[in-house]
């Protein structure tokens, strides 16, 4: 699944209501710019006043007299461009603050249906390349891009005021700079969308190797997964030497126009004053060449952040693309009547015309403990997401106290069914913050009764720090065992009435596993549980047992009764017995 981009109209609205929301910061930075330009404008029109008057002869306190309105000027510029830039730095950070806390609130409430079925490199590389492109114009190019643009007009604009007739030949690569940056603009925003879409595919390709690698060693994938990488990074390139190749021509142009001005201003200025035509003279020629060689810089600048912001209106019309991502229920200010959990004609499809579920009902009585069981691709961790209200269902429905489960708000959801699944993530921060996230209110009491359901108490205990210990990426690294069981710590502290165990203890080993079931089957009592497993112990404690065959229900009933039956339960339990 390919996530929605913006169009520009949809960017360039975003843009206009960001910089709108900050039109004082934006009007002192023009000032103070715009001041910090007069001053430095002051310095060629000084320097064509002194040659003028060095050329008809002048005295040496005149000299002094320019050069210290010289070094006043100087002062002037550095004092308030220091001053502007500092403020336009901060009102860069300002918004980008702004922009990623959206950004940030609007991913952790995307549909995890569309999480799960969006490509592992699309996300990856809007969260992290994306951002950094935006993140680089908002933070330096806006605020140099508003500089540079007054810097040029004032700059053309004192050039017209010292002689109207010699500043004409400024505009001569004007039509050089037109045509370069259309054909330029015309073919970029293009490009780099691909660029990035490049970029997501390699991100997937290798965090998704990376990840599975043990699979990838165990079928032989070697060949075939390398096969995609160099097909991956050969399309980064083709798209990334495209865009250099844009550059590349762009900057060629942009090179004739910068000579084109200061050249046509000293040869059409020379030619008025040799002439004396409307009143030319050598010091007005000295003063608009200079502004010719000063404009160089800022236009340069301009030019460099438009090619920069073109790369950021690709990023981020991807990013602004989540925000078109439709939600995948709509809910409705209702709530359970009771905990009584009903499946009807449940089916699911993750690609059109395919279904994974083939009709399934299943009514669980409040308490009860269900064991799913099955071959892998049988469907039992699909329905499970369905019984969670993960995943809408393509056709039928689930129920809670005769509420369907997708018109639930999602506080409420949560609070009535939890899954919990064979992945974990541990999140950066103290084990206390890890399962302060199931209960913002916790106390510590409760935090070592959680852990203590769940057989972790021990291990916590035994770290220098107990519950304060900082875990995750670049800080104390947990077992896989342990951090399922933080994990299933935080599901004690949620406290929803329905719980589906997807594997839940599969990377624990069998006798850990056990142990830790029997710890929760007491702290889980009066709780409806459907447990999805392959240790067939699960289903023999059990209340009853469904077994799910290719997308269908085909037993359920006791653990005793199905083993009586001989059917395919039976043959189950008798292999895994066996084992």
């Amino acid at each position: 699944m390919q996530l929605p981009i913006a169009d520009t109209p949809t960017v360039w609205r975003r843009i206009k209501d960001l910089l709108g929301q900050y039109r004082g910061p934006l009007a002192l930075v023009v000032a103070l710019q715009g001041m910090a330009a007069v001053a430095a404008l002051a310095m060629p029109w000084l320097l064509g006043r002194l040659i003028d008057q060095v050329a008809q002869g002048t005295t040496l306190a005149y000299v002094n007299q320019i050069a210290i309105w010289l070094l006043i000027a100087v002062a002037t510029q550095t004092v308030l461009t220091g001053i502007s830039q500092r403020n336009a730095m901060i009102l860069g950070e300002t918004i980008f603050a702004q922009l990623r806390e959206e950004f940030l609130t609007t991913i952790t409430r995307l549909p995890l249906s569309t999480v799960e079925k969006a490509r592992t490199g699309d996300l990856i590389a809007r969260t992290t390349n994306d951002v950094d492109r935006v993140q680089w114009v908002i933070r330096f190019g806006i605020p140099q891009i508003l500089v540079q643009i007054i810097t040029v007009i004032l700059t053309l604009g004192a050039a017209f005021l010292v002689s109207p007739l010699i500043a004409a030949a400024l505009l001569v690569g004007i039509p050089v700079l037109i045509v370069a940056s259309k054909h330029y603009l015309r073919q970029a925003t293009p490009a780099y969308l691909r660029n990035a879409e490049a970029y997501s595919k390699l991100n997937g390709v290798f965090t998704e190797s990376i990840e599975h690698v043990d699979t990838v060693d165990a079928l032989s994938l070697g060949k075939r997964r390398r096969f995609h990488m160099d097909a991956a990074l050969k399309n980064a390139w083709d798209t990334e030497a495209f865009t250099l190749r844009l550059r590349a021509v762009l900057f060629f142009w942009l090179g004739i126009a910068f000579i084109l001005p200061p050249v046509a201003v000293i040869v059409w200025g020379s030619y008025l004053a040799t002439h004396s035509i409307a009143g030319a003279a050598i010091g007005s020629v000295a003063t608009i060449s200079l502004y010719a060689v000063q404009i160089q810089g800022p236009i340069g600048e301009l030019l460099f952040w438009l090619d920069e912001s073109q790369v950021a209106r690709a990023s981020l019309s991807r990013i602004l693309g989540i925000n078109l991502v439709e939600p995948d229920r709509v809910t409705k200010d209702v709530a359970p009547a009771d905990e009584h959990l009903v499946a009807r004609g449940v089916r699911y499809s993750y690609v059109d015309g395919v279904e994974v579920l083939h009709g399934l009902d299943l009514d669980l009585r409040p308490g009860e403990r269900l064991a799913i069981v099955g071959p892998s691709g049988a469907g039992k961790s699909t329905f499970g997401r369905m019984l969670a209200g993960i995943h809408p269902p393509t056709a039928g429905e689930v129920r809670i106290g005769g509420v369907n489960v997708v018109e639930l708000p999602e506080h409420i959801l949560r609070s009535e069914v939890a899954l919990v699944t064979q992945e974990h993530h541990v999140f950066v921060g103290s084990i206390a913050d890890n399962l302060r996230l199931a209960k913002a209110d916790v106390s510590e009491a409760k935090m070592w009764e959680a852990l203590d359901a769940v057989a972790a108490r021990g291990w916590v205990r035994k770290l220098k720090e107990g519950l304060e210990t900082e875990v995750g990426s670049g800080a104390h690294t947990l077992t896989p065992a342990q951090a399922q069981q933080l994990a299933l710590a935080r599901l004690v502290l949620l406290d929803p009435h329905t719980l589906v165990l997807d594997e839940a203890t599969s990377l624990l080993d069998p006798r850990a596993a056990r142990d830790l079931e029997r710890s929760l089957s007491a702290v889980l009592a009066d709780r409806t549980v459907v447990a999805i497993a392959h240790r067939l112990h699960t289903a023999h404690d059990a209340d009853r047992v469904a077994v799910i065959e290719d997308g269908n229900i085909v037993e359920i009933g006791p653990h005793d009764e199905l083993v009586a039956l001989g059917g395919a339960y039976a043959k189950l339990w008798e292999s895994w017995q066996q084992e």
